[in-house]
């Protein structure tokens, strides 16, 4: 079982910038995906960004295009989403997540995601 430890949350303006963290542990090999997944009061959960362990690829919800960046730290087991230029629609939870496999090109909300962070609240304010 694959244990997420999430960070990096917190209150910013829009147009601020945060980083979350997701440290991992528990991979035991084979390609796996991680993704990270937000949901706001009332609204379903939506994938935002995935990166496939196999190659690097990377994918982004349309409206996070440009704005958000994933990355990884494989000396630490981390995976980073760098959000820039953030907005009020973009106050949620956010999740990290892992799969076996590779990343679909549209996220989608994650039911096949096996393992799951405790999440980590991202509020903007206007």
């Amino acid at each position: 079982e694959v244990q997420f430890v999430e960070s990096g949350g917190g209150l910013v303006q829009a147009g601020g910038s945060l980083r979350l963290s997701c440290e991992a542990s528990g991979f035991t090999g084979g390609d796996y995906a991680i993704g990270w997944f937000r949901q706001a009061p009332g609204k379903e959960r939506e994938g935002v960004s995935c990166l496939s362990s196999y190659d690097g690829t990377t994918y982004y919800l349309d409206s996070v295009k440009g704005r958000f960046t994933i990355s990884r730290d494989n000396a630490k087991n981390t995976v980073y989403l760098q959000m820039n230029s953030l907005k009020t629609e973009d106050t949620a939870v956010y999740y990290c997540a892992a799969k076996s496999g590779w990343c679909a090109s549209v996220i989608g909300s994650g039911p096949r995601y096996d393992d799951w962070g405790q999440g980590t609240q991202v509020t903007v304010s206007s």
